[in-house]
């Protein structure tokens, strides 16, 4: 099995630490990943502000970075929703197809795919975990809390692996943070309110860290608790399933 890495543009710029846990733990579970040098973003930002038919050199360069591979993984579920639903290819559209049906976001390849029971991971902190929209609604990493059907939840399942770890339980499980990409920026003032409410869920409950298989809620939630002058910190799932001590 051969993995081609893919690290959003957004988590290169801002977040590497959790590209490389991401390229760490898949190692330690004994993957071969190989990190494709020339790959750019994917294309979402132009999509979700209505300017998707201006991507398609984004997505050729994708199918050309990652045709080649088993299966591709990225630590960043809107992005990884995004190539699987909106990756298409004006010349062969086989290839595009191909990519859609084994692209995966870490938390699900390591729960689908790999199937992982057991970490070596050590995280002695109080963590709350929030579940994006595009997780949670597009990928299905857990249940969703207005349904009646039983509950679940991937993310969950791999941090009951992580010694020393407590999770804390939120007043409202599957919240939307209020990011939402370009909403973020076309209606700052309820996107703030929102994040504030998601902040004040998990400081209240006792989180020492929030973590997410998304750094995009992260980020916007990261900037609220840094204007609150708070102690609590954002951190990428990856870095705790990653986590020695």
């Amino acid at each position: 099995m051969t993995v081609g890495l893919f690290i959003p543009c957004y988590v290169d710029q801002f977040y590497p630490s959790a590209a490389k846990a991401t390229l760490e733990l898949l190692q330690k579970l004994g993957v071969d990943v190989v990190y494709p040098l020339n790959q750019t973003c994917c294309g979402q930002p132009m999509a979700n502000s209505g300017f998707e038919y201006l991507s398609q050199d984004c997505n050729d360069l994708f199918i050309k970075n990652f045709s080649s591979f088993d299966y591709i993984v990225g630590p960043s579920a809107s992005c990884i929703l995004h190539i699987k639903e909106h990756l298409h290819a004006d010349k062969n559209e086989e290839q595009a197809t191909n990519i859609r049906t084994k692209v995966y976001e870490l938390v699900e390849f390591l729960t689908d795919v790999l199937k992982i029971e057991k970490l070596d991971a050590v995280f002695p902190h109080k963590v709350g975990l929030h579940h994006s929209c595009h997780g949670l609604r597009g990928l299905h990493l857990s249940q969703m809390s207005e349904l009646n059907a039983p509950p679940f939840s991937k993310p969950q399942h791999l941090l009951n692996m992580v010694s020393g770890l407590e999770q804390i339980k939120l007043d409202r499980l599957d919240e939307c943070c209020g990011f939402g990409g370009a909403f973020c920026v076309s209606e700052e003032a309820v996107s703030v309110k929102m994040g504030k409410d998601r902040v004040k869920d998990h400081t209240k409950n006792g989180a020492e860290y929030i973590t997410s298989s998304d750094l995009s809620c992260l980020m916007h939630l990261e900037g609220i608790l840094h204007r609150n002058k708070s102690s609590v910190k954002i951190i990428h799932i990856a870095e705790i399933l990653n986590a020695t001590r």
